[in-house]
């Protein structure tokens, strides 16, 4: 048969939408092990979730080198060992962090998982910390952060953050350049002992998972308690003191362009709104034929591109719109956004511009969960974010299901523009 390439394929509603859900046990020590059995090729994705973010930190930056240093040595092991081993088997390792969490993940090959997992279980379970391999990771993060902080988008990110949260609130404070040089081994140390441990974390393997694997798993972090577990502290209760100033300039000379931060306060996840809500902010300016993009970009000219969302942190959410643009269309743009919150809040939305937007959500729906290893996103986000197995479902009804009525009332109830702090990082004119 001929394919002809002249015409484009049917355009089909999507069906049914179901993630392949993990399937649960509890090790013998006690751990979550969520099992994603999905994909055909011999490769597996372990992750390993501690319970030990930015929030549970007495010190910035304790979280994430805590986090880092995981791979500079261990008792048996030193850092170019473990690198070269990695490497040998053609395992992918990365570490990172988040407000609640630290995460530990490996890309393996089921052939060579057994040796690959021993170096994770050594790393989880036997860090050393070594004062010379901090030094040099402290002081690559430490120009990093250097470079970073000269970006206008950077400034006025962290500045609508002081503004909504506080210099108290965990969002609200960042890293100075001196808070490098209080890390230390023992700084460090310390924060492993109280969070590093069996009773705080929780193991997640997707991919073509064997029973072999599952073996590997269970003997290597699942037999026997490791760490010093130890009852876990109860974390402060922060409460946002949001600044009265609504106007906010920060400047920096030699900035060839500005940027623009606006937020506020709107509802978290766990919210009755806030899936519908997704759909309202997605059609004002969360994809690229928005309405924010199809006035200032396209029709206007006056940026590259511009966007809207919402943020999700504990216990709360921020709208946020956000570009960069030369620094004398700053004022026009902040005036058209709030003329685009306005038609939405005065005007329904086109049938044809809803069922457009719906298109988009569920096809980036689709394409974000197509794959073994986005599944484990997935549902480490359902985890850390505390949510229920059917956000991802309700998610898929509240996008077919809004009306352009219930877009109009959820706008005129939470585009609030005597609530929004506007902050703009740039070049004075």
């Amino acid at each position: 048969m001929t394919l002809n390439r002249t015409i484009p394929p049917s355009i089909r509603p999507l069906g049914n939408f179901d993630l392949t859900r993990p399937e649960r046990r509890r090790m013998r020590n006690g751990i979550p092990l969520n099992i994603i059995r999905a994909g055909s090729q011999e490769v597996v994705r372990f992750d390993v979730l501690i319970g030990a973010g930015q929030w549970h930190q007495t010190q910035a930056l304790q979280a994430m080198f805590a986090n880092r240093m995981l791979r500079e040595g261990t008792r048996s092991m030193t850092s170019a060992r473990i690198a070269e081993k990695l490497d040998y088997y053609g395992a992918w390792l990365e570490l990172s962090s988040s407000p609640n969490c630290g995460f530990v993940t490996l890309y393996s090959l089921n052939k060579y998982f057994p040796h690959t997992l021993a170096v994770i279980a050594d790393m989880l379970m036997h860090p050393l910390f070594p004062e010379k391999e901090l030094e040099v990771v402290v002081e690559t993060n430490r120009q990093q952060f250097l470079v970073n902080s000269t970006r206008v988008e950077v400034i006025a990110r962290k500045q609508l953050n002081r503004s909504l949260f506080g210099d108290v609130h965990p969002f609200g404070r960042f890293a100075e350049e001196t808070d490098y040089g209080r890390i230390s081994s023992e700084v460090l140390r310390e924060f492993y002992r109280k969070y590093y441990h069996s009773a705080n974390c929780s193991v997640y393997v997707s991919g073509k998972v064997t029973p072999e694997i599952i073996r590997c798993i269970e003997e290597s972090l699942g037999d026997s308690p490791w760490g010093e577990i130890r009852p876990m502290p109860s974390l402060p209760l922060y409460e946002p003191q949001t600044s009265a100033e609504k106007q906010v300039f920060v400047e920096k000379a030699d900035a060839l362009q500005s940027s623009l931060k606006m937020g506020g306060f709107v509802m978290d996840r766990t919210h009755p709104d806030f899936l519908k809500a997704r759909v309202m902010v997605t059609l004002f300016g969360g994809y690229f034929g928005s309405r924010l993009m199809s006035n200032i970009r396209e029709d206007k000219g006056y940026t590259y591109g511009i966007g809207a969302g919402i943020i999700n942190c504990p216990g709360s959410g921020v709208l946020a719109v956000t570009t960069e643009a030369d620094n004398s269309y700053i004022d026009a743009i902040i005036r058209e956004v709030y003329h685009e919150m306005d038609r939405m809040c005065n005007d329904l939305a086109p049938r044809e511009e809803l069922e457009m937007v719906r298109s988009y959500m569920l096809g980036d729906l689709c394409r974000s969960y197509e794959g073994p290893f986005s599944l484990s996103d997935a549902w480490i986000y359902v985890e850390t974010a505390g949510l229920d197995d059917e956000f991802f479902a309700r998610s898929v009804d509240a996008i077919r299901s809004v009306t352009a009525d219930e877009i109009r009332t959820l706008a005129q109830r939470y585009f609030c523009k005597e609530k929004l702090i506007e902050v703009v990082a740039g070049k004075k004119i």
